[in-house]
């Protein structure tokens, strides 16, 4: 089968700048696997690659939709599908970099593919469950009481998709995800990055004073201007310091909230991966340099008989 290259692990240990040493050594592109990075505008916070790191090696899926504009997994996979065929028809080797798991897992598993979104629907759901706490998740459980019991009782996001599901489709979301959407037709290499705990989440605190000074508070201003959609504002480093412009927090509470919410984040990240088959782990504590990093995924690429251009 041919085959597809994914980096993948948390974020800020170290996957940008590898990936570029790798797609230019590889001779090919990148696809990124970053929920937020599709978004226009939103460059500072996401940690997109750099005009200059861009103009090194072309990249895809950043920077595609406005951040008024709804997006879904279903249309990632959509867009990818013939980015990955034409690099091959150009016989180069597609590397996907990312962090969003949902994207790993639609990519080399599938995934449940559902109605679209129904947004004055959900808005309708969402001031039912603001009006009586916990209505929602009562009222998934009476519909369909196996969705129910996969869903944490907190989690509104996903428990008002569920119903929206249910009500759109006549039928029971938990029935309906027994049917996934097909894999992706490759042979994915599944290359993951990861660091020691305390060591990553100094990196992601020194990431986040970085991105403050390189104009952050500024970019999420600039957004709130915009009208953007529900979901970029999300977004850590965006959600909290809008909450600051808007008066709700001081400028330090935000900042202590965007280092605790991306550390949290990554966490959540390394749990997620734990789900995933066949993810060759590299550890690179003490690597900081992109070069060393991109060294030790050649090695890696190389232990199991990964075909490198000479």
């Amino acid at each position: 089968m041919k085959k597809v290259i994914i980096l993948l692990g948390p974020t800020g240990v170290g996957k940008t700048g590898a990936s570029i040493l790798l797609a230019k050594e590889l001779d090919t592109e990148i696809i990124s696997a970053d929920s937020m990075q599709i978004y226009k505008g939103m460059d500072i916070g996401t940690a997109k690659p750099t005009k200059e790191e861009r103009a090194l090696v072309r990249h895809h899926m950043v920077d595609i939709v406005e951040p008024s504009e709804s997006y879904s997994v279903g249309k990632y996979i959509e867009t990818i599908a013939p980015i990955i065929d034409a690099l091959y028809k150009k016989e180069k080797i597609p590397v996907i970099v990312g962090g969003t798991g949902l994207y790993i897992k639609a990519i080399t598993r599938g995934i449940f593919s559902g109605p679209s979104a129904d947004l004055e629907l959900r808005e309708k759901l969402l001031s039912v469950e603001k009006e009586e706490k916990g209505s929602l998740y009562s009222y998934l459980s009476n519909i369909d009481t196996e969705a129910a019991q996969k869903i944490q009782k907190n989690d509104t996001r996903r428990i008002i998709r569920a119903i929206e599901v249910c009500l759109k489709s006549n039928g029971k979301i938990s029935l309906m995800q027994e049917t996934l959407t097909k894999p992706l037709p490759y042979e994915f290499i599944k290359i993951g990055l990861t660091r020691e705990r305390i060591e990553l989440y100094e990196v992601i605190e020194k990431r986040v004073d970085s991105m403050i000074r390189s104009g952050l508070i500024e970019e999420v201003e600039r957004l709130l201007k915009t009208n953007p959609g529900r979901t970029p504002l999300q977004a850590i480093g965006y959600k909290e310091f809008a909450m600051f412009l808007q008066g709700e927090i001081a400028q330090e509470e935000a900042v202590r909230l965007v280092k605790r919410n991306s550390r949290r984040y990554a966490k959540r990240q390394f749990t997620w991966f734990k789900k995933e088959n066949d993810i060759n782990w590299i550890d690179i504590t003490g690597a900081y340099e992109s070069r060393e990093i991109f060294n030790l995924i050649k090695s890696s690429l190389q232990s199991f008989h990964f075909n490198w251009p000479m």
